[in-house]
């Protein structure tokens, strides 16, 4: 009777201590993209808008979150395949990566810009894709930056895409005259600027965009729990908060 109870409680244990341990979710991102993701100085771990939203997500559901620095270009098909519970790096849904991963609802926008040297020739982003046009982009590989670009620009003779690794080697490439211009996301391209005397961003917007996170086409079921905590996180402020943290508003 003994071994019997205590077989028991061992079993008890084991469920409890099981109970206890959450589960870990995986967040790919490419933190070179402030301030949606990007490293804190001081405690040089990932901080910024996404890393905020996917901890308060996690938080909400139950789960641990990890976050690890990849390549943009490498984050959907590392979710794709499994390696990462999803992806969350300001990107955009387009009909391209629904081919290859499903996404949650959108919960922040954002605006793609062009930053040119102040002398520059280039006054407006349509003159990217003018009659007659012919410049050199930088763009950072694999976003909606290069996408974009890639169809307007390149694909239409109009000039060529130059790709970096990172916004930052897409920007010091403009510092140094190896392209014209580069097309990035609104709020790094300010951090960009700031950091860069004799740059500056256009009035005119390259395109607007919504962000959404990336999840394998093979968890619909996580995919569903997150954009109801999402939802909720929306209606109670909390999104809206950790955006205003970031990118305060204006006046």
């Amino acid at each position: 009777m003994k071994r019997i109870l205590s077989i028991v409680l061992a079993l008890s244990m084991l469920v409890m201590a099981g109970a206890a341990a959450a589960e870990t979710l995986t967040m790919a991102t490419n933190a070179a993209f402030p301030p949606y993701e990007y490293y804190d100085d001081e405690t040089d771990k990932i901080v910024g808008i996404d890393a905020e939203i996917a901890a308060a997500i996690c938080a909400k559901l139950g789960y641990e979150l990890e976050i690890v620095d990849v390549d943009f270009d490498s984050i959907v098909p590392g979710v794709q395949a499994g390696k990462y519970s999803f992806g969350m790096a300001g990107m955009t849904v387009t009909e391209d990566r629904l081919k290859s991963v499903d996404f949650s609802d959108s919960y922040a926008t954002g605006i793609q810009v062009v930053i040119v040297p102040e002398d520059s020739a280039i006054a407006s982003a349509d003159d990217l894709f003018a009659e007659g046009a012919n410049h050199k982009v930088g763009v950072q590989q694999g976003t909606t930056g290069d996408l974009y670009t890639t169809w307007d620009i390149e694909d239409t003779g109009k000039g060529t895409i130059e790709r970096f690794k990172n916004g930052a080697d897409a920007v010091l490439a403009l510092t140094s005259g190896k392209v014209e211009c580069v097309v990035i996301d609104n709020e790094p391209a300010k951090n960009f600027v700031a950091a860069n005397p004799g740059l500056k961003i256009l009035d005119t917007e390259y395109i607007l965009e919504n962000y959404a996170m990336c999840f394998s086409k093979n968890t619909p079921e996580l995919t569903a729990q997150v954009n109801g905590a999402l939802k909720e996180l929306i209606a109670d402020g909390t999104v809206q908060a950790i955006i205003d943290k970031y990118i305060p508003a204006e006046g």
